[in-house]
């Protein structure tokens, strides 16, 4: 007898993505944060993290590789297709080319930065939550904590170091996004225990009400 079909699954997964979609589409823009140049996409970005331990308390280690995947797939796509939509010649009366070039245009070496650091990142946070959940337990909040910590380093020492190697000093900006990842991380741990209570025991409503 198949399982029924949560909405708290379908929420989580949708919302991972679409975290994940929104952060690559924001990236483009820098801001200052208590002195610390960060791209815009930083906050949602590093929410990612918390939701995919979610994903991992409710699948496991593999349905969480699994959701990590199709995020990449959906960021590849994203990253195609906005090539494409800039290659294609603008209408006539058409004056944003520019604009939607500059915001929208990331170089191919940020691309494939952004793509490479988040599945190695992602890939990691689920190995680490797995593993302390099966081999040492204790509160959800600290295997959140621990897996966070080391994956959004590495992501950060990815990212920056295949973005930025031979154009910035790169010690800075890990330590810079790295800070702010963190203090989010800190921010979003609640969201497992608020969470997971539910979506792991509502079922889906057969017809919803209107």
């Amino acid at each position: 007898m198949k399982a029924p079909l949560r909405f708290g699954d379908v929420l989580i997964l949708g919302m991972y993505i679409t975290c994940e979609i929104i952060a690559n589409t924001t990236a483009a823009k820098q801001v200052m944060v208590a002195g610390i140049v960060v791209p815009a996409a930083v906050f949602i970005y590093a929410l990612t993290f918390t939701l995919i331990d979610l994903v991992n308390e409710r699948f496991g280690k593999q349905g969480a590789r699994y959701v990590v995947y199709t995020a990449f797939l959906a960021n590849v796509l994203l990253a195609t297709y906005t090539q494409f939509a800039i290659w294609l010649p603008p209408a006539p009366f058409y004056q944003g080319q520019e604009a939607f070039a500059s915001v929208l245009g990331s170089t191919p070496r940020i691309v494939v930065a952004s793509l490479m650091a988040y599945l190695v990142a992602s890939l990691v946070d689920t190995e680490i939550f797995a593993w302390w959940r099966e081999h040492v337990g204790g509160y959800r909040w600290l295997r959140v904590l621990v897996s966070n910590a080391i994956s959004t380093l590495v992501d950060s020492a990815v990212f920056i170091t295949l973005a930025f190697a031979g154009v910035f000093p790169l010690l800075p900006l890990i330590r810079g996004q790295y800070i702010v990842k963190m203090a989010v991380t800190l921010v979003s741990i609640p969201l497992i225990y608020l969470v997971r209570s539910r979506y792991t025991r509502d079922p889906l409503p057969a017809s919803p009400t209107v």
